[in-house]
């Protein structure tokens, strides 16, 4: 189990682990644990605004570090699939162009400006977090975002035969992965509802929408799920969250 959540964190974020080597069983089984990445993340925004209001830094700051926090703790792994996934619906090319573009090691012009975009609305969208309701609400949706993700994966089928996210789901049992995941999902709801009332079940149903929007896409466009896409939409699910916290607050 510690091998599998090694394998989580080193796929899935910076965070510097003991170097080992990856046996089948504990790659099995790293899946399950993607959403504990969400939740290290939330761990550091507390730390971070906790240290902030001691320090009683100025707004504008609080919220660019708080902003730039889950970049620095995933390396970014996440932008990089959203910005190769813009580039590809970009396009607008047959299939087999589109999945050539994702793994197009270079940044289109539609990358750079849909990246700024998402970066300034996620920035201010954290200035309106200002007490710990909120800041709880969005430090869940860290959580439901990797879930959903792992959820996706366990059920959509893959665009590819080959690749890093196939190779885990080839190996990953599924149907214990999926049930695993929609009582994670089942928590996080509750944990939205008890944190923010119905504001929670706003963005559970957000999250929802695009949850199905991203298996029409997938399909629809690719042929079915990559590991960009599953980055998409993985920033996607995390703006979604912060701007119905931050409008609606």
């Amino acid at each position: 189990m510690l091998k599998s959540i090694a394998i989580a964190f080193q796929m899935y974020s910076h965070i510097p682990l003991p170097c080992f080597e990856w046996d089948d069983n504990a790659k099995r089984n790293a899946l399950f644990f993607f959403p504990l990445v969400g939740a290290v993340i939330g761990g550091f925004e507390c730390l971070w605004f906790y240290s902030a209001a001691l320090l009683e830094a100025p707004l504008l700051i609080q919220a660019a570090i708080a902003a730039a926090l889950p970049f620095l703790i995933t390396g970014g792994i996440h932008m990089d699939g959203f910005c190769d996934t813009v580039d590809a619906l970009a396009s607008h090319q047959y299939t087999e162009k589109k999945l050539d573009i994702l793994k197009d090691p270079h940044s289109g012009a539609f990358a750079i400006i849909f990246a700024a975009l998402w970066i300034m609305i996620y920035f201010a969208c954290w200035t309106s977090i200002a007490d710990w309701w909120a800041l709880g609400s969005v430090c869940v949706g860290f959580v439901l975002s990797r879930t959903l993700s792992a959820l996706a994966i366990a059920t959509f089928k893959g665009a590819r035969k080959k690749g890093m996210l196939q190779s885990f789901a080839d190996m990953t049992a599924k149907k214990p992965l999926a049930l695993a995941m929609i009582l994670t999902i089942m928590l996080c709801a509750a944990a939205l509802v008890v944190l923010c009332g119905w504001l929670g079940l706003l963005v559970i149903c957000v999250n929802g929408f695009l949850f199905l929007y991203y298996r029409i896409v997938s399909y629809k466009e690719f042929g079915g799920i990559t590991g960009d896409l599953a980055g998409w939409f993985l920033q996607l699910s995390e703006l979604a969250t912060i701007l119905c916290i931050g409008i609606f607050w």
